[in-house]
């Protein structure tokens, strides 16, 4: 293994390869990344194209790096030679006519958001870990976020990207139409892959003219099945403009609102549901007169409760941070956390068995719930036992099982990783994982590319 660091390191420079403590320090980074044998930063592409043939030849495990901001162990590289893109973080392009952005994989997301604001335009993939996760991350997700009701998820936002496959060779499928149907679509294989069929170096993203207008209200909703009939309603009423339905069950509303959170209740306590909506326009005074007029007849059909609409820039930060202040669950620890997917009609039912679930094992339990409901996600917050992997297990047996139940999906946003991987089959077909292993043994034959995520190795 020596002689594969001494080769990188003559091909890439001594500082584009870090081994010991300079690679990965110890702490929470260290618990969450593992051991890697080196950290290796290459600079362009073909340095990751030298990076991976030299450790293809060598039957050397890799693991990609981003932002290593993900939730399922994906970024785990215990003995594996973990391959940062943190130097690869350049925007090459913005075509402002053609409505495109050229980046490397290791820009963050939220410079590239920047960027495109700079040019009167819009990147509109939105998530909490906007400051430290990387376009190529993102695109390895298929990551979603808080507008994927109106734009979609990362797989809606990216036009061609460039890939490196496990033997070196380098897929530059870096197109800028929209409509390119000459053949398979190759990007979407590695969309969403989670690394493990090749690594994304470029991508060309779409972006959409900037919003000139912004409404957004916090409503209170008494009763689940008012839910699904008020977001049709705003679809319809809004013509196409809602971007964000976020709902926050009445426990995590309470925590994000009372101290030591920083929050302040909009609307009282004592609601079933509090739900965030966002409207992204093109004309202020219009938008937010049709706004305010539709919301009105919600009120007065008895669906919404309670409702505050935001008069400011300020205002309309206030109320996502309340959506935003996940981090105020470490208040129930020990906890695990979850992302799954659901459709709407199933979801009361869902989250009444899971909490009896949890209650008749753990009866002083807690369940923090919200999310993406718009588009059926859903994110869960178990506080519960003593943090063991045997408390962990059951309790995904819980969440899972149920889910497994109604149709629903192990993952909505995060991935599998190693985390998920053991119920991968609760969401998808023996035949489904088993056209996903041929992918994988076509792509990557030697298996050395983040190996055993998704699945375990054959």
């Amino acid at each position: 293994m020596s002689d594969l660091i001494a080769h990188l390191r003559a091909k890439l420079g001594d500082g584009a390869v870090l081994t010991g403590d300079d690679a990965v320090p110890g702490g929470m980074a260290r618990s969450r990344l593992g051991a890697p044998i080196a950290v290796v930063r290459p600079a362009s592409t073909q340095e990751v194209s030298i990076v991976l043939k030299l450790c293809h030849d060598a039957g050397q495990p890799v693991v990609p790096w981003g932002g290593c901001t993900g939730l399922v162990e994906g970024a785990r590289a215990d003995g594996a030679v973990a391959l940062s893109l943190q130097r690869m973080n350049q925007i090459e392009e913005i075509d402002a006519e053609g409505a495109t952005m050229t980046v490397q994989s290791g820009c963050v997301l939220q410079t590239a958001c920047e960027a495109a604001e700079a040019k009167g335009l819009f990147f509109p993939l939105d998530l909490g870990a906007r400051g430290s996760a990387t376009i190529g991350g993102n695109i390895s997700t298929n990551a979603g976020g808080n507008r994927v009701l109106r734009y979609g998820m990362m797989r809606e936002l990216v036009l061609g990207l460039e890939a490196v496959l496990a033997d070196g060779t380098v897929m530059s499928s870096l197109n800028h139409l929209i409509k390119n149907n000459a053949g398979y679509d190759l990007k979407h294989a590695f969309i969403g892959s989670e690394g493990t069929l090749g690594v994304v170096t470029r991508a060309v993203l779409r972006l959409r003219p900037k919003p000139v207008s912004q409404n957004m209200a916090l409503l209170a909703v008494d009763r689940f099945a008012h839910l699904p009939r008020i977001l049709r309603n705003l679809e319809r009423g809004f013509g196409g403009t809602l971007s964000a339905f976020e709902v926050m069950w009445s426990d995590f509303y309470r925590l994000v609102t009372t101290p030591p959170a920083k929050g302040q209740p909009p609307i009282p306590h004592g609601h079933a549901y509090y739900v965030l909506i966002e409207a992204l326009g093109g004309n202020q005074e219009e938008d937010s007169a049709r706004f305010e007029r539709v919301l009105a007849d919600e009120l007065e059909n008895g669906d919404i409760a309670d409702a505050v609409i935001a008069k400011s820039k300020d205002e309309c930060a206030r109320i996502w941070a309340l959506r935003d202040d996940v981090l105020q669950v470490a208040r129930n620890a020990p906890i695990f956390t979850f992302d799954i997917s659901l459709t709407i009609g199933k979801i009361e039912n869902y989250i009444a068995e899971v909490r009896d679930g949890l209650k008749a094992r753990w009866p002083a339990m807690t369940l923090m719930v919200f999310g993406h409901l718009g588009d059926g996600n859903l994110h869960l917050i178990p506080g519960v036992g003593d943090g063991s992997a045997e408390a962990h297990r059951q309790v995904e047996e819980i969440i899972y099982g149920a889910l497994r139940r109604q149709g629903g999906s192990v993952s909505a946003e995060h991935g599998i990783g190693l985390e998920k991987r053991d119920y991968l089959g609760y969401s998808r077909s023996p035949n489904e994982i088993a056209l996903m292993r041929t992918l994988k043994k076509a792509f990557d034959p030697k298996g050395i590319l983040n190996p055993g995520k998704i699945f375990a190795e054959a």
